[in-house]
């Protein structure tokens, strides 16, 4: 017997169940970003529509195919399109920026074979597996939820996913567990509500729509006592969308529940007295108690709702949100009008197009109308205006009750989400929205099966539902190979430092596959760029194409730079320096281009247009031993180039230092004036004074400058330190220690403390209290730990002749210390620790003519060079 109870077909419901399946098992998918999933979507959605077309035949039923399914069939057309190989000169036609890829970055590799129109064709086969599978789902959803009972059951499977989700996430919040169950926990991602979804902006998308489906659920079950399930599971729902902590999930979760209640209005006009009771007054009490429920979640988590909302509290603020990258996306759409830069490739294709450096990748532009224009081009604008139309034809049907308003709502609002985020591109929302609008677009009842629009089901049909389940199942092999893993692959050999020819194969293989991923140019680049001169030719045209690919790559500018210089182009190799660091690299100009900069214009080619900048090179320059005539001749150059510029008067303060270093005390005085003549009022011009004054021997007089400057500018920390430093140099300690105490309550960090404790412990040296000082500069070293910390620990324990824990502490100093620089701090050790034992034996020989050799023998017990048995001597 084929039909079920009440006349449903077994393959009917075995089609229900698979659709049942694909609701709960990709929001546990990680939220759907689990790269498994694909396989059981596919193979999940592709039984449903073989068996949703089986159960049709069964029971005598056409298929309808609703203008909603248009979209979906053409995108999965145009996946096709992207992913045939084209000839050279039909690619230049239909996709420029591929063809140009092609000719610039593979060709002279020798991939000079056909390529589709896909930047990335395995993330593509992707995508056409993913579009088959929604296809399905959504065609074997429209035939499933003809029945009224299937269509409940569906909806309610995820209305009540969601309220699990969301019970879910408020256990783990309860019992303060961090982690997924306990046994994952989350890289980069940091939700505030723990569940399967690592991002928060798609949990609330993904409960934003199970929520209102549960209120249409529960504003249509009859009788009432059946209901209070789905108004718990929309109550729930609707507190993990606050607790969620999206500002856009929580903004278009509350427009949905508006859009809602707007909808029940204009239905109730059209209700007429002799039909059933409305239902406003049941709907309007609903909405007021989920409402009650938003509120109660909007006060539990106020604090951190107002923290979330006062980073986008202005415009300025706004405008540096992720609404500022759309330029940048827009551009990158213009470049491929025609049929775009290949679904799913947006994240390795991007980069080329990101015209401000950013830290992190891009993985979807985070706008549905951006995501559509970059990857499918003009035709993809055209599905999605078509996909609105067909959306909006629904929601204007007639007919429609509470629980279909309340769905179509709930799309809506995640649907305009979307527009600031990209839930649906994961499956866990796009399955939850395509079964939502499938059980709306279902056939009415009333209308005959042969009406335009029905396909009566077929051997050929079903054949084609099987062929395209089986093209989806077969597009995942190609599709299985994903960019990350490649890079994890390549990275893997260049750090194992395998064989330059093993690395160069490999690279090219995956090349090929990802041609438009800038960072396996970069790993084979930097694998030859580590074998110096010889390699470094092959190096730079690497990374000439990474470069090409991902110009604001900032480690790319690096190794272009350590090849130029290996093939003696210092002057391209520094500005590839300055490059790197306008890219985003804060570090390279000070850790790696300056050591290697040998004259002045090297280090005038690396200096960014930014005095603040050329400040900071010229203190590297200034501190580093052998180069304070580098540094003279540097602050020349910068202050010429940057002359009349804000930032001036910081160079002439470095170069004013550098004459008081030289001794050059008319330049000083001359620098020091033309400090003054551009900020007269600035605190740093008169501590300059001071300087110049304390170097020209009128120390008093730069006393009292110091002392003046402190009255206009009390609890200043530098100022303070300065003014106890001379102090103390002038052997005022009682004013120096009142100086110190004033300023104690202003400093703001352990290295600050530090300073203050070892100026205290200065002090105290010079009041004779060496014992207090001691315990003061190991406070100071254990908070702000370095060698010149230590080594005055040590001096001061020397001056207290206790050798051993002096000799302890030059060697606490010593580890901090680069192996070449340790030579005086041995020896000063070694002296120590002759000291320490010539005292012991002193006191040994003393002991030996001791009647009472209790002490002796104790001493001789402790090992006689120990500090234990030194401290028991004393």
């Amino acid at each position: 017997m084929s039909l079920s109870y009440r006349g449903t077909s077994r393959f009917t419901l075995l089609a229900e169940a698979a659709l049942a399946a694909l609701v709960v098992l990709c929001p546990l998918a990680l939220g759907g970003a689990a790269s498994w999933l694909l396989w059981p979507l596919m193979a999940l959605s592709g039984a449903a529509a073989v068996l949703a077309a089986v159960g049709a035949k069964r029971q005598g039923q056409s298929l309808r195919f609703p203008l909603l399914a248009v979209p979906l069939a053409a995108g999965a057309a145009l996946c096709a399109v992207q992913l045939v190989p084209l000839p050279a000169g039909v690619l230049g036609v239909l996709s420029p920026e591929a063809a140009a890829l092609r000719e610039f970055a593979l060709v002279p590799l020798g991939l000079e074979g056909a390529r589709p129109v896909s930047l990335d064709p395995t993330a593509t086969w992707r995508e056409l597996s993913k579009h088959l599978a929604y296809l399905l789902a959504f065609l074997a959803t429209v035939q499933v939820c003809r029945s009224r009972r299937s269509r409940v059951r569906l909806l309610a499977v995820l209305a009540f996913t969601g309220a699990a989700l969301a019970v879910v996430g408020l256990g783990h919040a309860l019992v303060g567990v961090k982690s997924l169950f306990g046994l994952m926990s989350w890289v980069h991602a940091r939700p505030t509500l723990v569940t399967p979804f690592g991002n928060p902006n798609h949990l609330a998308g993904f409960l934003g729509l199970a929520s209102t489906v549960a209120l249409g659920l529960a504003l249509t079950t009859r009788p009432r006592s059946r209901a209070l399930p789905y108004a718990l599971a929309a109550a729930a729902g609707g507190l993990g969308v606050m607790l969620s902590l999206s500002r856009g999930g929580i903004a278009f979760f509350v427009f949905g529940q508006a859009l809602l209640a707007l909808l029940l209005l204009l239905r109730r006009r059209h209700e007429t007295t002799g039909r059933a009771p409305p239902v406003w007054a049941r709907s309007a009490a609903a909405l007021l108690g989920l409402l009650a429920v938003l509120a109660v979640g909007a006060y539990t988590a106020a604090d951190r709702l107002w923290a979330e909302a006062r980073t986008a509290d202005s415009v300025e603020e706004l405008r540096q949100s992720k609404v500022s990258l759309w330029p940048m996306m827009a551009e990158a759409a213009r470049a491929f009008p025609v049929l775009g830069m290949g679904r799913g490739a947006f994240e390795s294709a991007f980069p080329r197009y990101q015209s401000a450096p950013n830290p992190n990748t891009f993985t979807h532009p985070e706008n549905a109308v951006l995501q559509a224009a970059v990857e499918l081009g003009v035709p993809g604008l055209l599905l999605l205006g078509l996909a609105a139309w067909g959306f909006a034809r629904l929601l204007r049907r007639e007919g429609l009750d509470a629980l279909e308003l309340a769905a179509l709502a709930g799309v809506a609002g995640l649907a305009l989400h979307d527009l600031f985020d990209f839930a649906l591109e994961l499956p866990a929302s796009a399955v939850a929205a395509l079964v939502v609008l499938g059980a709306v677009a279902r056939p009415r009842r009333g209308r005959a099966d042969g009406k335009p629009g029905g396909v009566r089901p077929s051997p050929l049909l079903l054949g084609a539902s099987v062929a395209l389940a089986g093209l989806g199942l077969v597009a995942l092999v190609p599709g299985r190979h994903a960019v990350a893993d490649a890079e994890a692959e390549l990275a893997g050999l260049v750090a194992s430092r395998a064989p330059l020819e093993d690395v160069r194969s490999r690279g090219l293989a995956l090349i090929d596959r990802h041609p438009s991923d800038y960072l396996l140019y970069r790993l084979v680049a930097s694998a030859y760029a580590a074998h110096g001169r010889e390699s470094a030719g092959e190096a730079l045209a690497f990374v000439n194409r990474a470069l090409y690919l991902a110009p604001r790559d900032a480690v790319a500018h690096r190794v272009a730079a350590r090849a130029l210089l290996a093939l003696g182009r210092p002057s391209q190799g520094f500005l590839e320096y300055r490059l790197a660091h306008e890219a985003g690299d804060a570090t390279v100009l000070l850790s790696e281009a300056l050591r290697r900069a040998r004259t002045v214009e090297e280090v005038a080619a690396l200096t960014p247009d930014a005095p603040e900048m050329a400040v900071r090179l010229l203190d590297s320059l200034a501190n580093t031993a052998g180069r304070l005539e580098l540094a003279r001749a540097y602050s020349s150059w910068a202050r010429e180039r940057f002359e009349g510029r804000p930032g001036l008067a910081a160079l002439w303060v470095r170069e004013a230092r550098l004459r008081l270093r030289q001794r050059e005390l008319d330049g000083a005085e001359a620098a020091c004036a033309e400090v003054e003549r551009l900020e007269p009022e600035a605190l740093e011009s008169h501590l300059l004074r001071a300087e110049v004054l304390r170097a020209q021997g009128r120390r008093e007089e730069a006393l009292q400058t110091l002392e003046r400057l402190l009255a206009r500018f009390p609890g200043h920390v530098e100022l303070s330190f300065t003014l106890a430093h001379q102090q103390l140099e002038a052997g005022l300690t009682r004013r120096a220690k009142d100086t110190l105490q004033a300023v104690s309550p202003f400093l703001t960090d352990y290295a600050q403390r530090a300073r203050l404790l070892s100026l205290e412990a200065s002090c105290l040296e010079r009041e004779g209290l060496l014992s207090r000082a001691v315990e003061r500069r190991l406070t100071a070293a254990r908070l702000a730990p370095g060698p010149d910390a230590w080594f005055a620990v040590a001096r001061t324990q020397e001056s207290l002749r206790r050798y051993d824990a002096a000799a302890r502490s030059v060697h606490e100093g010593m580890r901090m210390l680069p192996p070449g620089a340790r030579k005086d701090a041995e020896a000063w050790a070694a002296r120590l620790e002759a000291a320490e034992r010539a005292r012991v034996d002193t006191r040994r020989k003393e002991l030996q003519q001791d009647p009472n050799a209790e002490e002796l023998e104790h001493l001789l017990r402790n090992t006689g060079g120990s500090g234990e048995a030194a401290d028991d001597a004393r």
